[in-house]
């Protein structure tokens, strides 16, 4: 079967690299249609900006993030995540830049069992599930709650209620996800998942990121500092155990080229796949830095989540590189990975911010 995502590569880097800019001045946050959905639904797009001209383009539907345009070190600007222009592109290949959930990555089998109840989800990814199902968070239309410049910085705020039973989940899930580009050159992105029952939510952006604007990501350097990481089997399912990353072809732990290994990966990957292992604590915790020397451009990611997976866009020519901060792969079915449930009255809340600058040599 011919895979969409190549199918895909060609629309995003046939239109992918727009040039919105803006001069120094104030902060903003407009917002415009986008079109409509196949199913009649207005999408609106919201365009952030900060004072120092960067910006960045957020869809109502799936929460995507269109555009971050960002400077390279002789001031040309350039959009830096891999997208497309009209909703009719997006909707025939979701996900690209969306917000998955509720759970992101693979669930063996497609169900699991809670509080003595087994729950059988879609099994769109072979025998198993992935990225929320067959209509995850990123194929839908969020609510725009709220935009507009706070204490300096603009904003957007989405939320989406995923019904009981949705995709096979029990629980009502109200979803809330607030986008801050802020006078650092931050993309701040804050989660926040309520359910009125017992439920299992692992939330990401799966944006695909290339810093050069065009062309492959393979000669980008990248750094994640993390020791572990979870293996997985043929299907991509993690086996449970967590090892060290340290005489591997994915210990990224110093400075590496991301095409440097790729030989060295197991038959079939064609790229890079992994989740690493960044740690339990809560607070924001460096997780990756992506440069491309070329250019100058630098994105450096932070998370309070425990770990990020990296994906280095293995069905589109390795064109691009994602950074997915997120919980574990697969985590309900693993005693020794973080939990995943989310029970009534403790919400899951997760930050991960993305900082851009510019290297001068």
């Amino acid at each position: 079967m011919r895979s969409p995502y190549r199918l895909l590569a060609g629309l995003l880097l046939s239109s992918a690299f727009g040039l919105l800019h803006a001069a120094p001045g104030f902060a903003s946050a407009g917002h415009e249609d986008f079109g409509r959905t196949r199913g009649g639904e207005p999408v609106r797009r919201i365009t952030l900006k900060n004072r120092k001209g960067l910006s960045a383009r957020i869809l109502t539907y799936g929460a995507i993030i269109q555009e971050i345009n960002v400077p390279d070190r002789e001031g040309n600007w350039t959009n830096v995540v891999l997208s497309t222009d009209t909703i009719a592109q997006y909707e025939r290949f979701p996900g690209s830049a969306a917000v998955i959930g509720r759970v992101a990555n693979r669930i063996a089998g497609a169900r699991f069992e809670l509080d003595g109840t087994t729950y059988n989800l879609a099994r769109n990814n072979g025998r198993h599930s992935i990225h929320g199902g067959s209509k995850g968070f990123a194929s839908v239309v969020w609510n725009l709650d709220g935009t507009g410049v706070r204490r300096g910085d603009a904003f957007v705020r989405l939320s989406y209620l995923s019904a009981d039973g949705e995709e096979g989940y029990p629980g009502n899930l109200r979803t809330t996800v607030t986008y801050t580009l802020t006078d650092d050159n931050e993309l701040r992105v804050d989660y926040e998942a309520e359910t009125d029952k017992a439920t299992i939510v692992n939330l990401t952006n799966h944006a695909y990121f290339n810093l050069s604007g065009g062309g492959s990501c393979v000669d980008n350097i990248l750094t994640i500092p993390a020791k572990r990481y979870t293996p997985s089997d043929n299907e991509l399912i993690p086996t449970g155990e967590i090892l060290p990353v340290e005489g591997t072809p994915v210990d990224f732990r110093k400075p590496t080229r991301v095409g440097e290994r790729f030989s060295q990966l197991r038959k079939g990957l064609n790229g890079y796949d992994h989740n690493f292992v960044l740690g339990g604590s809560r607070r924001l915790k460096f997780a990756a830095r992506l440069s491309d020397p070329a250019s100058g451009r630098v994105m450096e990611v932070k998370t309070t989540q425990p770990a990020i997976q990296l994906y280095t866009g293995n069905h589109l020519g390795n064109t691009a590189v994602c950074l997915e901060t997120q919980y574990y792969p697969d985590a309900i079915h693993h005693a020794n990975f973080p939990s995943i449930v989310v029970r009534p009255g403790k919400p899951q809340k997760d930050t991960t911010v993305f900082t851009f600058r510019t290297d001068r040599r």
